[in-house]
């Protein structure tokens, strides 16, 4: 059986959507926090980590950085917290990110990679699993990478098939996932554009032994569409639990920030995604951007939610 994961996006799967998504549609067996970029965990970085931010769900903190003593003290934190394991993200494929030689970046730079990876598997003190693209610039890459992931007891390889220059655009290079299967003996699990049923069949289709499976727009796009994958008797979408979790999403975020502006910025992020749940959609996505009061917003979704039904 296909196990899920949510992918971490910065900014949108926060601890205040992870809750709200538990607490409505469930069906997702891991969750990983947006990174942890720095030994001085900021106020966000908590909350992101707190237990009681995290209640009844498999949670795995991840962290973005090169420098092995900082992801060391990073994970001492973490383990303080009582978390077991922890995520290195190799696949942030941003410029802002890359430029420093970390995400997807740190893919560009072999050796430095190569000893990172054998000090902190060696000092460690928790498990390690590792999100990570097939290089940077040629799938050619990917077998040296293959050749130092094979060193290390890596608890879970998580792979988005794509080239760190590609970004989000053109098809997963599958093949290179498959060449992991026939090289690692590590617990793979595969990432990169399952929105849709037929998507996730045509995976399985193509490779019928993948048996985890990280969704990121997708869910955001579809809160049901892990129940659509499992094929679950109540797996139709239904529009008052899709209000109930945007009206929770939004007390949530309205008391957690201050001022309206942050928590609409907020809301009209997750509705570049949340929109497509629903057909003809995109007038109401123009009115849900121009809404600059909670007023405004409120009238904007509620034409949405009573005019428009959603997709099966």
């Amino acid at each position: 059986m296909t196990t899920f994961y949510l992918a971490p996006m910065e900014g949108l799967t926060t601890y205040i959507y992870r809750r709200a998504y538990h607490r409505y549609f469930s069906g997702i067996d891991k969750y990983f926090t947006p990174f942890i970029a720095s030994r001085r965990l900021n106020s966000r970085e908590v909350n992101e980590i707190l237990p009681e931010h995290n209640e009844g769900m498999t949670m795995v903190p991840q962290i973005l950085t090169n420098r092995a003593d900082e992801f060391l003290d990073i994970a001492a934190q973490l383990a303080a917290y009582g978390y077991s394991s922890v995520n290195l993200n190799l696949g942030c494929p941003s410029g802002t990110v890359t430029a420093r030689k970390r995400g997807a970046g740190f893919l560009g730079v072999l050796r430095q990679l190569d000893e990172f990876l054998y000090t902190i598997f060696e000092k460690c003190p928790l498990d390690i699993s590792i999100k990570t693209r097939i290089g940077i610039s040629s799938e050619e890459e990917w077998d040296r990478l293959l050749e130092i992931y094979q060193k290390y007891p890596i608890e879970e390889l998580i792979i988005h098939p794509r080239l760190q220059q590609e970004q989000y655009k053109g098809t997963p290079h599958r093949s290179a996932y498959q060449k992991a299967q026939n090289t690692l003996q590590t617990p793979l699990c595969y990432n990169g554009d399952i929105h849709t049923p037929g998507d996730y069949t045509a995976l399985c289709t193509e490779m019928p032994d993948v048996s985890r499976v990280m969704l990121g727009r997708g869910i955001l796009k579809d809160p049901y569409l892990v129940r659509k994958l499992r094929r679950e008797p109540d797996a139709a979408p239904d529009k008052a639990a899709i209000k109930a979790f945007h009206d929770t999403l939004f007390e949530d975020y309205a008391a957690a920030m201050s001022g309206e502006t942050p928590v609409l910025y907020k809301m009209k992020d997750l509705w570049t995604y949340l929109i497509r749940s629903f057909t003809n959609p995109d007038k109401y996505l123009k009115k849900i951007r121009k809404a600059n009061s909670f007023a405004d917003y409120k009238a904007a979704v509620g034409s949405l939610l009573r005019e428009q039904a959603l997709c099966e």
